[in-house]
């Protein structure tokens, strides 16, 4: 029985660990994903991406 319970903590734990780590990175990726989109938007529209901005045209999609 005390292998069991064991196996069950050892469960939670990981479960909790995946749910933390997915916590930290859903931001991480979401600000990267939103850049990217701002950085492509750009050049499409003939603008430079300089120090995290546009350069002589918007980010905005049209």
């Amino acid at each position: 029985m005390k292998e069991a319970s064991g196996e069950a903590n050892l469960t939670v734990i990981a479960i909790i660990l995946i749910g933390v780590i997915a916590a930290v990175v859903t931001p991480l990726i979401t600000n990267m994903m939103n850049t990217t989109q701002k950085r492509t938007c750009c050049h499409n529209n003939g603008g430079t991406w300089t120090n995290g901005r546009c350069v002589g045209a918007s980010d905005k999609c049209s």
